[in-house]
């Protein structure tokens, strides 16, 4: 297939181009979406540049959307999705308002499906009468990388002072007995906004490939999200090997077993857990092989690229000639 979409979650992009098709990217907008994808992928991934010209004589077999805005950027490209061509909308995040009774934005419609990426998303969002499927993350299997040489405990998440709440980054002051590596977006703003926690550091921001070789190191991971779809990061911790240190909320008991870590709701529970972990390596690394073990079998690339197979291909069977 043919398939237009815009680069909004790098990491997400690189699985979802992996999956044998043609990817057709509009140039980056005003907003700085859009563009091709990094090129961490494997070679061969037919990805490139489109134009609306193109698009027009020649119209893509299928958009995937991630954002509501792009229906309006489809269309100043001559392309009307789910008229012109059949359209899937993936919803990359837990409602914001109104929980339990959100309405998704392009509730009840019969032009578009809504692809959710976790299972408690789907069923958070009220989308009335329109088609939706689940399609769990899948990630490239960067092989078991973890030594843990450093006891240190590692945090992953973008704009996590913007964010604060929502990815828990106010409880990282529960943990300022121990040594936290902050990497992402904006992270360096981290110390600043929690001068109570000296052992805090900013580890960088850093290319995926960087950023495996360095968490490899961690001895463990922690992830303190209160409210938002559950993140690659943890996925590839646990592929690394890592042991996890998970806040049980929105779909982590899902993904989290027990050994692999530790998951709770009770911030004390992770805090002694990362003690041990941080003091028993050899803890830590048996923990990590269970948390490996349920990544593999859970979120492996070719199962992820089979189910939006099957959502694109039936997306394309129903919106008909």
């Amino acid at each position: 297939m043919r398939i237009l979409l815009w680069n909004v979650h790098g990491g997400y992009s690189d699985s979802l181009t992996s999956g044998g098709h043609t990817y057709l990217y509009l140039p980056a907008d005003q907003h700085g979406s859009g563009g091709l994808p990094r090129l961490d992928r494997p070679d061969g991934v037919d990805v490139r540049l489109t134009s609306a010209e193109e698009l027009r004589d020649d119209p893509p077999d299928v958009v995937v959307l991630q954002r509501l805005e792009e229906l309006d950027l489809a269309a100043a490209a001559g392309i009307r999705p789910g008229a012109d061509v059949p359209a899937v909308f993936c919803e990359h995040n837990t409602p914001r308002v109104d929980v339990p009774d959100s309405r998704h934005p392009l509730a009840d419609r019969d032009d578009v499906t809504i692809v959710h990426v976790t299972h408690f998303n789907a069923l958070f969002w009220d989308c009335g009468s329109t088609r939706t499927a689940v399609v769990e993350h899948g990630i490239a299997d960067p092989g078991p990388l973890y030594t843990g040489v450093l006891p240190h405990l590692a945090f992953v998440v973008n704009e996590p002072v913007r964010r604060w709440r929502g990815t828990g980054t106010d409880l990282l002051a529960r943990f300022a007995e121990h040594p936290v590596d902050a990497f992402g977006i904006d992270a360096e703003r981290l110390p600043a906004a929690l001068p109570g926690s000296p052992r805090l550091a900013y580890a960088g921001n850093l290319t995926p490939t960087e950023l495996y070789a360095e968490l490899a190191q961690r001895r463990a991971y922690l992830h303190l999200n209160r409210w938002t779809s559950l993140g690659l990061s943890l996925i590839q911790a646990m592929l690394l090997g890592l042991p996890v240190l998970v806040l049980e909320t929105t779909e982590a008991s899902r993904a989290v077993p027990a050994g692999a870590g530790a998951l709770s709701t009770d911030v004390e529970v992770l805090r002694r857990e990362a003690a041990r972990l941080l003091t028993d390596p050899d803890e830590a690394a048996a923990r990590g092989q269970v948390a490996r073990a349920a990544a593999l079998e859970r979120y492996g690339l070719e199962r992820f690229c089979r189910a939006w197979d099957t959502v694109l291909e039936r997306a394309v069977e129903q919106h008909g000639p």
